[in-house]
């Protein structure tokens, strides 16, 4: 995927603030580094049509709400370019069981049996891993090896956006992201924290945040409309 393809892929919204840093040294020596490790035979995951999917899906000027996500799932057929999401068919993962939980006991909505969350994405719910790829059954292999520089970014971009928006910042490694928000969120924006909702943490505090109403409570307060959260 060559900067010119990366930036094709984009909506111009988020061209305009991302281009520079795609064009940057640093992102070419990585998306050269995952096309020798494809052409090598290594799977990585999500296709790289599907990398900057994201974006868009959730154009820049639409942007509500900001989810972060750590990277990609790891599993053949899970990842397909939205933080927490699997396609249609694919069994849900467990932090999306129990963000699927949190929603339940938050809105008193019906558990969905489904993980496919691009109706979120369609609505201005940004689903942003910080990392974009990861090697097969290896998570975390795409740390640190430049992705961060194009999500901060594009974390800074909505940040700068005069509109409302809510960020909801789960484990320490999104709140990590929250350097891109300070000194900007101090204005229109809200900022949510909480464990991440992995098996692990997610009794810690991510069940009872109730993140999503307050979401919505935030975004209705400001006019620009509730999440279907369902």
């Amino acid at each position: 995927m060559t900067t010119h393809d990366s930036a094709r892929l984009l909506p111009d919204s988020w061209r305009r603030a991302l281009q520079p840093v795609l064009e940057r040294p640093e992102t070419q020596a990585l998306l050269a580094l995952l096309d020798a490790e494809e052409a090598a035979g290594k799977r990585i995951y999500p296709p790289r049509e599907s990398r900057l999917r994201a974006f868009t899906l959730t154009p820049l000027d639409a942007v509500k709400v900001v989810i972060l996500g750590q990277d990609p799932y790891h599993g053949a057929g899970q990842a397909h370019g939205l933080a927490f999401s699997v396609p249609d068919g694919v069994k849900v993962p467990p932090s999306l069981r129990n963000i699927r939980k949190e929603i339940a006991a938050d809105l008193g909505l019906a558990v969905p049996a489904g993980g496919n969350l691009e109706h979120w994405a369609e609505q201005g719910v940004l689903l942003l891993n910080t990392s974009l790829s990861v090697e097969e059954g290896k998570a975390g292999s795409h740390a640190k090896r430049g992705w961060e520089a194009v999500t901060d970014a594009a974390v800074a971009a909505v940040a700068a956006q005069a509109q409302p928006c809510v960020f909801m910042l789960w484990g320490a490694h999104a709140q990590k992201k929250a350097e891109q928000v300070d000194g900007r969120a101090q204005g229109p924006h809200l900022v949510l924290t909480a464990p991440h909702p992995s098996p692990l943490s997610a009794w810690t505090g991510f069940f009872g945040s109730r993140h999503f109403s307050r979401a919505n409570t935030f975004l209705q307060a400001n006019g620009r409309g509730a999440i279907d959260w369902s």
